[in-house]
């Protein structure tokens, strides 16, 4: 029977209940919820299976060992005496990302570099070569954690960020970030069991994570390759058996995912993105400015988008903007649930609307809300009633 070991997932602020629960129904044991990440236990499959099918993990970490530092040279030392040929060949690459939270520690990089500095000559003094550093495509990605006097190594199974799925080809002005928009989705409670539309939708990320998350569609599918795949002990025909079993639990949607951009050329970058995904039977995409638009039909409907916040697209009058949205949504779209991202709170009291929610989240380095809009068909004492 395979062995069980400890995981770490690391996510963005605000999703880490959303992971926890991901990670529950994927079949991990021992969860524990910390900020921005969630530990978890499972065997080398379920390493494959998380880093595939995971809409809101980031990072999944495989600690290998922990160690108190006190010194930049008791690092060295520690790091020194770990067994990386175990791990690599000393012709291979490595890339050495480092986070500290300490008072004695306060340069990540430095960290980074003295990590580094220890592995490449624990294989010149054992081997006689040493592994290059290769940034982009190492044959291990090592990640080094010190919380004030306690180091935690782990092997990087993801490689590059899992929110780069790798359907998008064609980037628009401040596009979302995949991990974010499917959180944001998933928080909104929709799951496929109706229409949903992005009226500003720029390069179509949260419909194609929208069309994903209806029809089951691992999300990592389209990603060119994990860190896990250069270990020694990658096993191709397990990781084979895992994703064709996620592949089986891929369903039909049965409603419309609709986008909406005013802009042409943003609009143009969506429907590549989308077809690279292979969701263009999914989603319908059209130049339209939301202002000047209504609900096409009577069914209900999830709005999600993010709206300018006159920071990396400016506007020129943010506050008329925001008024806009308010009245468009009360004007033309009775029946929906509006969700909408900002960091721009100014801007966001001349909505008009009372949101029913407010979700604290991170757009990047911009503290964000996520606000909820529920819009009644008719009264809201009528639909009550």
């Amino acid at each position: 029977m395979a062995k069980n070991f400890k995981m770490l997932a690391k996510t963005l602020y605000g999703l880490e209940a959303l992971l926890a629960q991901e990670l529950r129904q994927l079949g991990a044991s021992n969860i524990e919820i910390g900020t921005r990440n969630v530990t978890f236990e499972g065997d080398m499959g379920f390493m494959y299976k998380v880093n595939l099918c995971c809409r809101t993990a980031i990072k999944v970490l495989k600690p290998i060992t922990g160690f108190n530092v006190f010194t930049e040279d008791d690092l060295y030392k520690k790091v020194y005496e770990i067994p990386w040929e175990q791990y690599m060949e000393a012709n291979g690459s490595l890339a050495v990302d480092a986070t500290v939270y300490s008072k004695q520690f306060t340069h990540s990089q430095y960290i980074a570099l003295k990590t580094k500095d220890a592995i490449v000559d624990r294989f010149r003094d054992k081997e006689g070569e040493r592994p290059n550093v290769d940034l982009d495509h190492p044959t291990l990605r090592i990640n080094v954690h010190i919380d004030r006097n306690i180091c935690t190594i782990s092997l990087d199974s993801s490689g590059q960020s899992l929110h780069k799925r790798g359907y998008k080809i064609e980037n628009t002005i401040a596009p979302i970030n995949e991990v974010l928009a499917a959180g944001i989705i998933m928080l909104s409670g929709w799951q496929g069991q109706c229409d949903f539309l992005d009226p500003m939708c720029g390069g179509g990320t949260f419909l194609t994570e929208a069309a994903m998350i209806a029809c089951n569609i691992p999300p990592n599918l389209n990603r060119a390759e994990f860190g896990f795949e250069t270990w020694p002990d990658f096993d191709v025909d397990l990781y084979e058996v895992i994703e064709e079993a996620a592949l089986k639990k891929i369903k039909d949607f049965h409603f419309k995912i609709y986008g909406y951009d005013k802009d042409p050329l943003a609009l143009r970058k969506a429907k590549e993105n989308v077809r690279n995904a292979n969701l263009s039977e999914f989603i319908e995409l059209e130049v339209q400015d939301f202002f000047a638009t209504e609900k096409q039909t009577e069914r209900p409907m999830y709005l999600v988008f993010n709206p300018p916040y006159d920071e990396r697209i400016s506007v020129t009058d943010i506050e008329k903007f925001y008024a806009e949205i308010g009245n468009t949504l009360k004007r033309g779209y009775p029946g929906t649930q509006a969700w909408m991202i900002t960091s721009n709170m100014e801007a966001l009291k001349h909505v008009g609307l009372r949101p029913s929610r407010r979700i604290k989240l991170y757009n990047g380095k911009l503290e964000s809300k996520l606000v909820r809009y529920e819009m009644y068909e008719g009264s809201r004492k009528a639909s009550k009633q």
